[in-house]
């Protein structure tokens, strides 16, 4: 059986999208697709309007690099590296000047929390600090589209409000758009839709019944 059966999905500018279901319902495949790791069989992939689903390896990993940032959950930190250098790493990549990385790795880190962590080292952190750290280098390249896979799973609640404010602003300030694969009511409740899904088919796309996520002032 396919993993994916007829899936038309749009994410727009800004917006954020979460995606429900039981395992094996088809999330993680799609978070692959849209991520560029996996190539579908059939059917487009298309990123801000550029058809990408053909693109070779090379072409992939460019846009993986510029245009698309990822959290995971289990947050796929360089463990060598400190919180403010894990941080920066997309930014050296992608040949961004010093001066502007480390003013944007410091605003980072304060924004999730972590400041005071910059010189610290992954396995010094709690769970939740590691998954902050994780967001935090993902949203600090200011991505067009943001993958995220339960990002909010480790954290406790205040960190999790401080994360999805965190979201929203990068989505209106930038025009990011986030596919977020998540089973947490905290996040499905403020995303602008939520897309369940069951068997790799789509079941149902609505907006939550409490008022989306607040953006900040």
């Amino acid at each position: 059986m396919p993993a994916l059966q007829g899936v038309d999905l749009r994410v727009e500018r800004g917006e954020l999208v979460a995606l429900t279901g039981p395992s094996g319902s088809g999330k993680s495949t799609i978070l692959n697709i849209a991520g560029l790791i996996d190539h579908a069989d059939a059917g487009e992939v298309l990123l801000q309007g550029r058809r990408v689903h053909d693109a070779d390896a090379h072409s992939a990993t460019l846009l993986r690099r510029d245009a698309i940032g990822f959290i995971f959950q289990g947050f796929n930190l360089v463990p060598v590296m400190t919180v403010a250098d894990n941080v920066d790493y997309p930014l050296f990549l992608a040949g961004v000047p010093l001066r502007e990385r480390r003013e944007r790795v410091a605003d980072m880190l304060a924004a999730v929390g972590l400041a005071e962590h910059a010189a610290h080292r992954p396995d010094a952190l709690s769970g939740g600090q590691r998954q902050r750290v994780a967001i935090a280098r993902a949203l600090v390249k200011r991505p067009s589209l943001v993958i995220a896979d339960e990002p909010t799973a480790s954290l406790d609640s205040h960190t999790a409000d401080q994360v999805l404010d965190l979201m929203r602003a990068l989505g209106h300030a930038e025009g990011a758009a986030f596919l977020i694969a998540t089973h947490d009511a905290r996040l499905t409740d403020r995303c602008d839709r939520i897309i369940g899904l069951l068997d790799g088919q789509i079941q149902a796309a609505v907006a939550p019944l409490r008022p989306a996520l607040r953006s900040p002032a």
